[in-house]
């Protein structure tokens, strides 16, 4: 993914900032400079990278900073604000109701994503417990209804459409009004699109938004067309009451950075990014966190409730318990892998832990490392309960690894490869033993156990290095904050409160 190369240029560029013994207005113009060019290339507006530049030389004057100050911190602080600045268009979007039913029509020119982004959108509403429904009212493009019906059977997501009838208008009113009688609490209603601008397509979209009266329009636009995506934004805002904005097609153009801060300078909020054909490619924008991650900071929040979206609290309330008694078994690393996979594309994981980026992930590494998941995880498919439970690895003898490798149609070799990785795994789990696990909610005592110094001898030494040794270790903690947090990281569910 572009973007993940431009956070990457700009994380390199801090690091050799804070690498240099004295900061001085040479290191700071090398380390702006850095950033300039990663912006440039990324297709942000000229004038916008110009004037970030120049107002963070005015915040970070260095003539002026005391010699105790932390120079460092107070230049990527400005550079974070200033990349929020660029990014943010001021306004938060709309905000949808759960339980009370909101009409969201989708619009945007033709092959911009359109119809699949609809599915995402829904896809992504329906894991957090909406009930979502689509209404394909495009009938200009041949087979959009096809396309339509087809990724909302994948998702199980219910849809509405017609092959005879041309009148998107009705198809849109009576969709909207079947679902609302079926207590669907999202609609969300699929327009058509054209290959240019053209009169006929704001005035059917004109058409459609008055007949269906929506909550929310979302303006869908392809990210490769760069800073053109001002004059677009624009010219949709004008015709439909565009309420958000969402990016497609993040994953491989060098023009997103230009698309991202375009359309915010048209005062439109970005919702989600689409960063890939599948389901799970699919990213809240929230203009904070996203700079966050593309500086190397991390996004925490974004972390737990990633976690909290694929291991509810109500889950394996006993899996802390285990840890701390030194119970690392093949059942729990066959889980965790599962919450994994669920959590959706690793890069994106990866980029939310403070220290590393997406950029470290790459695109085949990616897809090898959630392969290698899948595979591990049919190997253990073939073992019995009492492999899977017990904590001795010398319980999977000779005879017994071959029946797994034949029962899973894997080589022997590969099995041996799997136990390697769980004797390592819980190797590190093992550090975990003797941590106190808190009684009837009480965090506070698991707070005290979760310190830097415990924490320290969990993490592998590369990761910690990463994060900045135990200074780094110790601010990321305090990023963490609650103890609830922490619980939700290792997909416990300690106790209500």
């Amino acid at each position: 993914m572009v973007l993940a190369q431009l956070g990457g240029s700009i994380s390199r560029a801090l690091q050799q900032m804070s690498n240099a013994t004295i900061i001085d207005e040479k290191v700071l113009n090398e380390c702006l400079n850095e950033i300039t060019r990663a912006l440039l290339q990324a297709d942000v507006q000229f004038k916008l990278v110009r004037d970030m530049s120049t107002n963070i030389k005015k915040i970070v004057n260095l003539e002026d900073l005391a010699a105790g100050h932390n120079k460092r911190r107070i230049i990527q602080q400005a550079v974070y604000n200033e990349l929020c600045k660029i990014l943010d268009p001021g306004k938060p979007a709309f905000t949808l109701k759960k339980g009370k039913p909101s009409v969201v029509m989708f619009v945007g020119l033709q092959g911009s994503g359109k119809t699949t982004t609809c599915t995402k959108y829904a896809y992504h509403h329906q894991k957090r417990g909406w009930k979502p429904a689509l209404v394909c009212a495009d009938t200009f493009r041949a087979g959009a209804f096809d396309q339509l019906k087809q990724n909302a059977t994948k998702a199980k997501i219910p849809f509405y459409g017609s092959y005879t009838e041309s009148d998107p208008m009705k198809i849109a009113v009576d969709g909207v009004e079947t679902f609302k009688k079926e207590n669907c609490d999202l609609i969300i209603v699929d327009t058509s699109g054209r290959h240019k601008q053209e009169a006929a397509l704001f005035e059917e979209m004109r058409q459609v938004s008055e007949a269906t009266k929506p909550d929310l329009v979302i303006f869908v636009m392809d990210s490769s067309i760069g800073q053109a995506a001002f004059d677009q934004a624009q010219a949709f805002r004008q015709s439909v009451a565009v309420g958000a904005v969402i990016i497609t097609k993040m994953d491989g153009h060098a023009k997103g950075g230009g698309a991202l801060s375009a359309v915010a300078a048209t005062q439109s909020p970005v919702i989600f990014i689409g960063t890939g054909e599948h389901m799970d490619e699919f990213e809240v924008f929230d203009v904070k966190p996203f700079v966050s991650r593309l500086l190397g900071m991390g996004d925490l929040s974004g972390l737990v409730n990633k976690i909290q979206d694929v291991v509810p609290m109500d889950q394996q309330p006993e899996l802390l318990q285990k840890l701390s008694e030194g119970h690392f078994t093949l059942r729990i690393m066959y889980e965790q892998f599962q919450n994994m996979l669920k959590m959706g594309p690793l890069g994106q994981v990866f980029s939310m832990l403070p220290g590393f980026s997406a950029e470290m992930m790459p695109q085949g590494r990616e897809k090898e490392s959630q392969a290698k998941f899948k595979r591990y995880m049919t190997m253990m498919d073939s073992m019995t309960d009492e492999e899977l439970d017990s904590t001795n690895p010398k319980i999977l003898t000779e005879s017994r690894i071959m029946r797994i490798a034949r029962g899973s149609g894997r080589l022997v070799h590969e099995v041996m490869e799997m136990l390697e990785e769980y004797k390592r795994l819980a190797k590190i789990f093992s550090k975990m033993k003797g941590l106190k696990i808190p009684k009837k909610g009480d965090m506070s005592s698991l707070s005290r156990n979760m310190n830097a110094q415990n924490m320290s001898k969990v993490l592998p030494p590369q990761m910690l290095k990463q994060i900045g040794g135990m200074g780094g270790l110790q601010n990321l903690m305090k990023q963490m904050g609650s103890a609830k947090d922490m619980m939700g990281m290792f997909g416990g569910g300690g106790g209500g409160e």
